[in-house]
């Protein structure tokens, strides 16, 4: 039996989503947009993030598209992944976890895409056992304090960190107005 691979997504005009996460869609080579390790990567300890999109009924979206960019100084890092790739609607990333820049706490950018929306969105990923820098970054402290805890990823086991997205709801996420 063949499958039946996706064709253009026409929400807002032509849309290759295949284009920006392949393999969601069943194709067989990997995103040209997915960040490489270099040899400088290869020397730091690799973190996971993980996650789900969810919509403001607790349903994971299966189809969003998720950025993470880094600059702490030191090093670059971009990747993007799709929610559709495994039974869950999960994203992953392997990463290294940013450094502090002049005393603001570690993050990631965050650039979220998917159906129904004309504007990206924008938000971080703080880091959960940085709990010091977290309280003295200043981008944080302007984020009332109830909400906070949207923008902040949980340490888990072997390096992973737990990061889900709420577009809308009880604990809709933090987003910025970039």
């Amino acid at each position: 039996m063949t499958k039946k691979l996706q064709t253009p997504s026409q929400t807002i005009g032509p849309y290759f989503a295949y284009s920006l996460t392949p393999q969601q869609y069943a194709y067989d080579f990997t995103s040209w947009t997915d960040g490489e390790m270099t040899e400088a990567l290869l020397d730091e300890k690799l973190i996971t993030i993980t996650g789900q999109v969810f919509d403001g009924e607790g349903q994971a979206i299966d189809d969003a598209v998720v950025e993470v960019w880094q600059n702490d100084g030191k090093q670059q890092f971009f990747g993007r992944y799709g929610t559709g790739t495994d039974a869950e609607n999960r994203f992953f990333f392997k990463t290294f976890k940013p450094a502090s820049v002049n005393g603001a706490a570690p993050f990631l950018s965050v650039i979220l895409f998917m159906r129904g929306q004309l504007v990206h969105s924008y938000t971080r990923i703080y880091f959960s056992d940085e709990s010091e820098k977290n309280a003295q970054d200043e981008a944080l402290a302007q984020v009332p304090a109830t909400r906070r805890s949207t923008l902040v990823a949980q340490h888990q086991e072997g390096g992973v960190y737990t990061f889900n997205i709420h577009m809308q709801g009880e604990q809709e996420t933090v987003f910025f107005d970039v």
